[in-house]
Formats: C-alpha cells, structure tokens, sequence
C-alpha cells in the first residue's frame, strides 16, 4: 500500500474571529475528517470539527490561534497518508489508488495512464490520457468507472475494447 499524501479537504477561508476555518470537503462528509487528528504530516492538529449545513465543515486546528492566522491558511489542502485510510470492500476504490495507473484494453492496447476521476452525478468517470504519439501529447478519453467497462483496476486499469476503440 501506498502511504503517498490524499487531500481529504481545503481551506476555504476563515470563520470568525477566533481562528476557526470553512472547509470545502473532497470526501463524504465530515465523517471522513473526523477519523483523523493530524493533517499535512502532523503539521495541523485537528481540535475540533463540525457541520456547516452547506457541504463543507468548520475547523479549529491548535496551530492557528486568530482570524489572521486563519486567513493566511486560504488554498491549504489537508491531507492525511494513504495507509491511514480506512480499508476498502468489494468493488470499492479510492480515487486516489486509480490515478496514475496504466490503462489497458482487454485486447492487450496500451491505453495510456489515468490522469482523472471526475464524477459529474451519475457515478464515477476516469479520464484516460493516451500515450504520446509523434511528439504531440497523448488524446485523452472519457470511460465511465463501472465493473462492465473497466473489469479490473488492481495495479492497472482493464477497460473493455469497446470503449477505448477510436479514441
């Protein structure tokens, strides 16, 4: 397993003046800060976590004692080691295990790389960039992240012929 960083959130800005932060969330909910304490290393220490009923999160970090201080934290991403996950079920994955796989199609093509996970509401998209070709950089492409269609993503992505022809 991988323990490179995943960002979990975002600070969006301060919230009052006592150092507290708005969070723009990447995962489901607030649930999925509130199983860690450190962030960035050990570099932010979480004291405190709640809901603002409007998707995102107010935090209190021991490091940031003022508005100012809040503030200058704007555009920091919070992210915890890969390993500090919480393990995985059947059929699920992190986007963060499937960016940067190779790709392949199930009649042996080398598709590329993935280089994105979009979800756009209707369920998970990877975005496929394939490999460069007459020094131009590669087409990218669109396949959506479902078992029929991408029957393996352990260590690489299987994508069915189907979808990767004449991309």
């Amino acid at each position: 397993m991988n323990d490179a960083p995943v960002t979990l959130a975002a600070i969006a800005g301060a919230h009052g003046v006592t150092g507290d932060v708005r969070l723009k969330l990447f995962g489901e909910g607030i649930a999925s800060l509130k199983a860690h304490t450190a962030f960035n290393g050990g570099a932010l220490t979480l004291t405190k976590l709640r809901d603002d009923g409007k998707g995102g999160a107010v935090a209190r970090f021991a490091e940031v004692a003022d508005r100012t201080a809040a503030e200058a934290l704007r555009g920091t991403t919070l992210s915890v080691p890969r390993g500090a996950l919480p393990p995985l079920g059947d059929g699920e994955y992190y986007h963060a295990d499937l960016i940067g796989l190779p790709a392949f199609s199930t009649a042996g093509e080398d598709l590329g790389h993935c280089i994105a996970v979009e979800n756009f509401g209707a369920g998970d998209v990877i975005e496929i960039e394939r490999p460069p070709a007459d020094g131009a950089p590669g087409k990218r492409f669109m396949v959506p992240m479902r078992a029929d269609v991408v029957p393996e993503w352990s260590g690489r992505l299987l994508i069915d012929a189907r979808y990767a022809a004449d991309t």
